[in-house]
């Protein structure tokens, strides 16, 4: 299922998907609404405490955590943080005619929690959530993603080169999955992440100006 004026980022750790996200909102006006996972919802604040290595768990656990925020972030009703950020409501927010552009979603779940556990558990968990209508993948090795995390502070525990190295292989395949009949209605763009900041923009913003809610 298509879930309508729904867009989402995606990409391992230092990719850019933040940086895009910023830009885009200068550009964007009232009927846009930003977000990101894990969520600003109870369950997504104890998921951020778990990536900054305060509470360990599996991946198979994080997998099920990840998408029992997942499913509040899209099912609660709306609610918005003191910094504008929509903490729950994707799909009634999108219901009533806003674009919701979110940095990371299912696809993220498929690649992070698919190692170290088996991959059939956060596809099984994700399989019922609706697909975004526009899907941008920032696509860039390991190496060079993470040179960009380092710089901007201290890593996060799936912030590792080998990690993210197995990380790239799994979201291109989790990527090329929804390429066919599974991801039937949602149109996938890639990106080049090492491009520059400018150019990965003016893509992003020429594959948004042609969806249906930037023609109403």
């Amino acid at each position: 299922m298509i879930l309508e004026n729904f867009i989402v980022f995606e990409g391992i750790d230092g990719a850019g998907t933040t940086t895009q996200l910023n830009i885009l909102k200068k550009k964007c006006g009232s009927n846009f609404l930003f977000t990101a996972e894990p969520s600003r919802s109870p369950v997504g604040k104890f998921l951020r405490s778990m990536l900054g290595g305060n509470v360990p768990v599996t991946n198979e656990t994080a997998a099920y955590l990840f998408a029992a925020d997942r499913n509040e972030h899209l099912n609660a009703d709306i609610s918005f943080s003191e910094d504008g950020i929509l903490c729950g409501g994707i799909k009634k927010a999108c219901g009533q005619g806003k674009c919701v552009v979110c940095d990371r979603y299912i696809f993220s779940s498929l690649a992070y929690q698919s190692i170290d556990c088996s991959p059939s558990v956060p596809r099984m968990l994700n399989s019922l959530f609706p697909l975004p209508e526009l899907l941008f993948y920032f696509d860039i090795d390991a190496k060079t993603a993470l040179s960009r995390v380092d710089s901007r502070g201290s890593r996060e525990i799936y912030e590792k080169l080998d990690f993210l190295e197995k990380t790239v292989i799994e979201y291109r395949k989790a990527i090329d999955e929804y390429r066919g009949e599974k991801g039937s209605g949602m149109k996938i763009v890639d990106i080049d992440a090492t491009l520059p900041v400018e150019k990965i923009s003016e893509i992003i913003w020429t594959n948004i100006a042609d969806l249906p809610i930037m023609k109403a």
